[in-house]
């Protein structure tokens, strides 16, 4: 069993034949664009994480400068060295989002897009959560991260802001399947049952602003009222197919900037 792994991944192990289909009990009440299409799901999705910049209010202030609010307005000369985001093949919220500039600019455009961005990038890093961290202290003021973790740098009481671009957040699932073996265990499938439970998904909502299952609860604070109107349209088994090929092209143009592995 595979659990919180992003849907993305998961399509990667799908192509492969790697996974065994199942169709937890209530799937029915999942949306359609959060699982898998086949008659039995191979994998279900449970919530979602989207892009969103991390900015530092005091340090923009400092520079006279406007808080960016998207995609366009990081390519602006007044962000140069100002801007740190994850490298995509070290992490999945990287990879998110450079599928959505590539799925929203349709292709060459994407990369286009890409090559004025790196003009700003200070630092790619091996970490999705490390922009808003460094956001947070001020070292780089902007960090393209996703929302979750630019909040909880607000709620610690860093001054910052969490911005969702107007274009539209890239964005994956943490999702759920079952690994193809001889015998899958019968608690595993009780497992997958109970993560798309009601009671379970409501412990999820507390944290993210999307959950694959529709109810009448809050969007947590900080997010955008409609979070699924933010969110682009997303071809899983595109960016599932082309991962590779986007990884190797991304590498060869802007590794350079990375920060060292540890």
């Amino acid at each position: 069993m595979v659990w919180g792994l992003a849907a993305t991944s998961l399509l990667v192990l799908n192509n492969h034949k790697m996974l065994a289909p199942y169709a937890p009990k209530g799937v029915n009440r999942v949306m359609p664009q959060f699982k898998d299409k086949a008659k039995t799901p191979a994998w279900v999705g449970i919530d979602a994480w989207m892009t969103s910049f991390t900015v530092n209010t005091a340090e923009m202030q400092k520079r006279g400068l406007a808080v960016p609010t998207g995609y366009a307005d990081l390519i602006k000369p007044e962000y140069k060295g100002l801007i740190t985001m994850p490298n995509p093949a070290s992490s999945g919220t990287g990879f998110l989002t450079v599928s959505a500039w590539l799925q929203l600019y349709k292709g060459k455009k994407g990369w286009d897009y890409m090559e004025k961005l790196h003009q700003n990038i200070a630092l790619y890093t091996h970490s999705g959560s490390k922009p808003s961290k460094m956001a947070a202290t001020g070292e780089y003021p902007i960090g393209i991260s996703f929302g979750y973790r630019g909040l909880t740098e607000m709620k610690k009481g860093a001054p910052v802001t969490v911005v969702f671009p107007k274009e539209g957040s890239g964005w994956d699932l943490e999702a759920n399947a079952l690994i193809k073996k001889k015998n899958i265990s019968a608690d595993a499938k009780t497992f997958l049952d109970w993560a798309i439970s009601d009671t379970v998904m409501t412990e999820y909502n507390k944290n993210f602003a999307i959950i694959t299952v529709k109810n009448n609860n809050p969007v947590p604070a900080g997010y955008v009222s409609n979070p699924l109107k933010q969110i682009i349209k997303n071809d899983f088994a595109w960016a599932a197919s082309n991962r590779d090929s986007i990884l190797k092209e991304w590498s060869a143009r802007f590794d350079a900037k990375s920060e060292p592995k540890k």
